[in-house]
């Protein structure tokens, strides 16, 4: 079964976070971080890596922060994925040929599947959500440990 790691789905929540809650301006890690019950150092990793993609921009100063680097419409749930799975590094394993030959072909055409449903879902496509949802206020608190 395809599941994406906590850490993916922090990331897409981060970015949601950012396109219901900047309003105009950028949006304070800390602030970010109090609403996802989370230290910022936990949630600063994740939001650097997104912005060396290009997903977000990071605003210096005072009253830096972040802020989406491009509209809605064009950030797909599948690139947020890739970005953060892609930053963690994979240990050298061995495998044996059965897993080779037969169990990897099978899970990558899965794992294809599954990538091709996430390209369809935008950041545009979760901020409406988000808003039919009332989760677009400052009060929102949503409690996620990793």
């Amino acid at each position: 079964m395809p599941r994406l790691s906590d850490k993916s789905l922090l990331a897409i929540a981060a970015v949601v976070d950012v396109a219901v809650h900047a309003r105009g301006a950028p949006v304070a890690a800390k602030s970010l971080a109090a609403r996802h019950g989370l230290p910022p150092r936990r949630l600063e990793p994740v939001l650097q890596a997104l912005v060396h993609a290009g997903v977000l921009k990071g605003v210096r100063g005072p009253r830096g922060g972040y802020e989406l680097a491009r509209e809605r419409r064009r950030v797909s749930v599948a690139e947020i994925v890739r970005v953060v799975e892609g930053a963690e590094e994979e240990k050298e394993i061995i495998l044996p040929p059965l897993v080779l030959d037969v169990v990897q072909p099978a899970v990558a055409a899965a794992e294809q599947t599954f990538d091709a449903a996430l390209d369809t879902v935008t950041l545009e496509d979760l901020c409406r959500a988000a808003d039919t949802k009332g989760h677009g206020s400052d009060n929102d608190r949503i409690d996620f440990t990793i």
